[in-house]
């Protein structure tokens, strides 16, 4: 596929009623503030996720939205971010992705009803996602800042394998490298870099912080801000300055159900990638690289 021609399809309405059985409530897999997301199966079988922008709420900002996240993932091809199939503008907007069978990592770590994730799941989640951002900053043919990391939007396939999705806030980066500032300020509590949240500047190392973030909330299993609204980063702080090992990974993985070379390398790329000057922190290329690969 040449970079500049996107490798996705226009769908009919009938079709992606038909695959989300008529949309119907019991197939909705997701919400946000664009509408929901269904998932279904296409006429040729294949399993997808159809993200639906509701007419009622398809005001200028959201259409905006819309139209930003069709661009950018439209031309991306990365085993490690999620496939836009297509798009239907028939009776609404839609979206239509390739379907993560597992859903996202925020509800494999935290929903108490499912096993909990092994340490290498949790590793094999680290590498892949600090792939895909790399490809999105760098390998794409238009890099993208995505401005949004988290573990909500990070999806998981049947063999754990994740893929970054919802690029509803994303914005290209110029050829040349430089900062954007961005009004208004939109994202995650939490996962927000200090630069974002105070002056609205963005650039790939946004997401650099954002991914740090994501990385604690993997090792630890805790949210990125708890009931007690103290930032995962807070409490995290002390446990990396120390290397205290004990007081960070998450209980349930039990004694010796991690591996201790790869707990401490994610530990350190964590801190560097949540420093609160951007131009302290590593690049995604420099973070692969830390993490061993």
């Amino acid at each position: 596929v040449s970079p500049s021609k996107p490798a996705w399809r226009c769908f009919s309405y009938e079709e992606v009623d038909q695959a989300t059985n008529g949309f119907h409530p019991d197939n909705v897999v997701g919400r946000g503030g664009y509408g929901e997301v269904y998932c279904g199966i296409l006429a040729d079988g294949r399993a997808v996720a159809v993200k639906r922008l509701a007419a009622a709420a398809a005001d200028e900002k959201k259409e905006k939205d819309f139209l930003t996240e069709l661009g950018t993932v439209g031309h991306v091809r990365h085993p490690n971010v999620s496939s836009l199939l297509g798009c239907c503008v028939d009776r609404g907007l839609h979206l239509v992705f390739d379907f993560s069978t597992r859903g996202s990592v925020s509800a494999n770590l935290h929903d108490e009803k499912r096993p909990v994730m092994t340490w290498s799941q949790r590793h094999g989640v680290a590498v892949g996602t600090a792939r895909g951002l790399r490809y999105l900053h760098k390998g794409c043919a238009r890099r993208i800042i995505h401005r949004d990391i988290k573990a909500s939007n990070i999806l998981l396939d049947a063999d754990y394998q994740p893929q970054i999705s919802d690029f509803g806030l994303a914005r290209w980066l110029p050829s040349e490298w430089t900062h954007h500032a961005i009004a208004p300020i939109e994202g995650t509590f939490g996962c927000l870099a200090p630069e974002y949240f105070t002056h609205g500047i963005v650039d790939e190392k946004t997401d650099v912080f954002a991914f740090g973030v994501f990385l604690l909330e993997l090792i630890s299993g805790r949210k990125p801000v708890d009931g007690s609204h103290m930032s995962l980063l807070a409490w995290a702080k002390p446990y990396l300055k120390d290397g205290v090992v004990q007081g960070l990974v998450d209980p349930r993985l039990g004694d010796g159900g991690y591996d201790a070379g790869q707990l401490r390398r994610l530990m350190f790329v964590a801190s560097l990638c949540a420093r609160s000057a951007a131009a302290w922190r590593p690049t995604m290329t420099e973070g692969l690289e830390m993490l061993g690969w």
